[in-house]
């Protein structure tokens, strides 16, 4: 999940310009009109096409980009408002875009050997962007460095210093890049299959981000061997927040929500027992809220959106959202939203897909 500041619908105009507004439809532009965020999302059309859009707070459709096949996490760029959108493992391109319309999209492939992961993010300035990739033949976990004024070329890897990386982000000094290990091994010989179930290997590490040295690694019980840690965000006092995946018993209530800052253990969320067991062993997204000192996850297997407190880990809010897909931080709380193509409660005739992101422009670099 990548942290933005909010951006209302004044200051989106502003940024746009007139080239961006006067290609909007004009129901777009209503939709524009009327919204207090903005919000990016790949999506699947009715057609079975692939796009990735500009959403209102209201779900609304404002603007969209075409993309070559399935994407899966957004990445977003204070410094230079540029996004991207990274292909669904073991995909092999990530297309950068600008929300408003200012420049071409530019579409990058995995280097030889490696895919993508799904998830990636900028450092503060926007010159770099990080990705999680797989280096299939060695099993090692990486993260690909693109210049990002250099039409994203790709100039260097770090280890993640564990296997199958899947989401990642960067510390806001950007010392510091975070990555949760998820355990599984796959090559994309076997397609999507997980070839180590039985001998997972889940971390959460943290690696500097000027040389790709290793400052710490954090890795599971031996009990919970079988939590994958997937997705991961930062608060405001600079704490991880992370949550996992798991791959064992179906009865199991393991934990799937925990978090730690650089020096400490890890710490896993209490959560109570028809929680865990509302979010079906899955937690497909994370997100916290700054402002409001929040942490939201997402099942869609379970259908279910739950808000956590930050600080004391307390459960303020459970719902039921089938097929719960995306979440990102909202006036008040999250943004949800499904593969069954609801956002905020407003339905469109797309599927969402498992990632959105808060997107707001600021100064060039």
């Amino acid at each position: 999940m990548i942290r933005s500041a909010a951006i209302d619908r004044r200051s989106f105009v502003k940024a746009a310009g007139l080239t961006f507004l006067s290609a909007l439809q004009p129901r777009a532009l209503m939709a524009l009109e009327r919204a207090d965020a903005v919000y990016a999302s790949g999506m699947r059309q009715a057609n079975g096409s692939f796009a990735v859009a500009t959403v209102s707070e209201r779900g609304e459709i404002i603007d969209q980009v075409a993309l070559p096949a399935r994407s899966h996490g957004m990445a977003f760029s204070t410094a230079t408002g540029r996004t991207v959108a990274f292909a669904r493992r073991p995909g092999t391109y990530a297309m950068i875009f600008d929300p408003q319309a200012k420049a071409e999209p530019i579409v990058i492939a995995a280097a030889e050997n490696r895919h993508f992961y799904g998830h990636g993010a900028f450092s503060p300035d926007g010159r770099i962007l990080y990705a999680s990739e797989n280096d299939f033949d060695g099993n090692r976990g990486m993260i690909g460095l693109y210049d990002a004024r250099s039409r994203f070329e790709r100039i260097g890897e770090f280890e993640t210093y564990g296997v199958g990386p899947h989401d990642m982000t960067v510390s806001d000094d950007g010392r510091m890049l975070v990555v949760a290990n998820g355990g599984i091994e796959t090559h994309p010989d076997f397609g999507r299959t997980k070839l180590n179930l039985g001998n997972m290997q889940p971390s959460l590490t943290l690696v500097d981000a000027a040389t790709g040295t290793l400052i710490e690694k954090h890795t599971l019980p031996a009990e919970w061997a079988q939590v994958s840690t997937r997705h991961v965000d930062i608060d405001d006092s600079g704490r991880i927040w992370f949550a996992c995946q798991y791959e064992g018993r179906r009865n199991d209530l393991p934990p799937l929500v925990g978090s730690f800052a650089k020096g400490e253990d890890l710490r896993f969320v209490d959560l109570p027992e028809e929680t865990t067991r509302r979010l079906a062993n899955y937690v497909g997204a994370i997100a916290v809220n700054r402002k409001d000192g929040l942490v939201g996850v997402t099942s869609p297997k379970g259908g279910a959106s739950v808000t956590i407190d930050a600080i004391t880990g307390r459960v303020l809010r459970e719902a039921l959202v089938p097929d719960a897909a995306g979440i990102a931080p909202a006036a008040g709380g999250f943004a949800v939203s499904s593969y069954g193509g609801d956002f905020l409660g407003q339905r469109s005739n797309v599927a969402w897909d498992q990632h959105i992101v808060r997107i707001a422009p600021s100064r060039r670099v």
